[in-house]
């Protein structure tokens, strides 16, 4: 009798268990260098000028000592250029702005400067306000180098303005959440356009926009419709327009 001889055992492929399977992780799109770059700038620059920042506070420096930081300030944490981004004393049609600010060699905002302590009130908004009407300019800076306000003009008549953001340097919200908000002002987020982004998203939030969706055509039909649904209630369209805006506040409409 012939020995038994070891042969391999052939498998067919449906035997085989499917090895399993790790789940996809989806992928985290990567943050461009510009961006990067902008922020660690801003992190760093945002520490540095806290300090000296309160000593300026404590101080009660003049006007024109402000503005020397807020020259560093946009230089070395927000990026711009002393000599070809940066213009003193801008003229405008009537006045002169503190700063006009450009990219690319484009004016995009002017900046008003008061005292370290004054607190930024309607009446400093009005005079940048005029700034940028004099220059068709659609963003407007103010600060007293701890609180940042930028705000939007809109040159449409008649002109409107209304505020973008603000940041307190000096204030106790975390670093990164400032960082977020500056980026935008930075050289780089102006070229980008993050701060159209970001006044986008404001406008669209706004109380006066949401209220515009809720008084809408679609929106108080949809409304009258599931009313009756829940509660067999006949309204009218007019009725349920007047219901919605009673409970709109009177400065959303």
């Amino acid at each position: 009798m012939d020995e038994p001889t070891d042969q391999p055992i052939a498998i067919e492929p449906a035997a085989v268990a499917a090895a399993p399977t790790a789940p996809a992780v989806p992928s985290v799109p990567k943050m461009p260098k510009w961006e990067s770059d902008a922020r660690d700038r801003l992190k760093f620059g945002i520490k540095k000028f806290s300090k000296p920042l309160a000593d300026f506070i404590a101080r009660d420096v003049n006007e024109a000592d402000t503005r020397f930081l807020v020259t560093d300030f946009l230089c070395e944490a927000l990026g711009y250029d002393k000599f070809s981004d940066l213009t003193a004393e801008f003229a405008t049609k009537t006045e002169f702005a503190d700063y006009g600010l450009r990219v690319d060699k484009q004016l995009s905002a002017l900046i008003e400067v008061k005292r370290v302590t004054t607190k930024l009130v309607e009446k400093h908004l009005r005079q940048v306000e005029q700034y940028g009407a004099d220059s068709a300019v659609e963003w407007l800076m103010l600060t007293n180098a701890a609180v940042w306000q930028v705000y939007h003009l809109d040159g449409s008549l008649p002109l409107t303005v209304a505020l973008v953001f603000e940041v307190d340097l000096l204030g106790p919200e975390p670093p990164s959440k400032k960082v977020d908000r500056l980026l935008a002002i930075t050289r780089e987020g102006m070229k980008h356009k993050v701060i159209d982004e970001v006044w986008k998203a404001k406008r669209a939030t706004s109380p006066k926009a949401i209220a515009r969706v809720l008084t809408s055509e679609a929106v108080v039909t949809a409304v009258r419709k599931e009313l009756r649904r829940e509660t067999d209630y006949s309204a009218t369209d007019e009725e349920i327009l007047g219901l919605v805006k009673a409970t709109l506040r009177p400065d959303c409409q």
